[in-house]
């Protein structure tokens, strides 16, 4: 079992930058290959990136490439997402996943454990 929390939403301005962490409860953190996603109000769960068990490869939705960066910290148990350049299209909750295993995944599918999301609103 692994334990995911979020921190880090908030409110923000367009144009603000944001980071995003996850921690998970469990020391095979570095087993894990890690994702993020986000829901906006009555839209379905979309994937934003991913990154595999050591950080080296790393994958992202195209409506957010050059804005955001995934990285991780496997000594801190930790996974973030740096958002930069915010718009308010970008307000929804924001969800982090372990992967069912060391590598990255793309879908929901790929992912066993989500922590309980934290919510980013961007003022306009």
């Amino acid at each position: 079992q692994v334990q995911l929390v979020e921190s880090g939403g908030g409110l923000v301005q367009a144009g603000d930058s944001l980071r995003l962490s996850c921690t998970a409860s469990r020391r095979t953190f570095s087993w894990y290959g890690m994702g993020w996603f986000r829901q906006a109000p009555e839209k379905e769960r979309e994937f934003i990136a991913s990154i595999n068990w050591s950080g080296g490869i790393t994958r992202y939705a195209d409506s957010v490439k050059g804005r955001f960066l995934i990285f991780r910290d496997n000594a801190k148990n930790t996974v973030y997402l740096q958002i930069n350049s915010l718009t308010f299209e970008d307000t929804a909750v924001y969800y982090c996943a372990a992967a069912r295993g060391p590598d990255y995944g793309l879908s929901t599918a790929d992912y066993g454990y989500w922590g309980q999301g934290t919510q980013v609103t961007v003022s306009s």
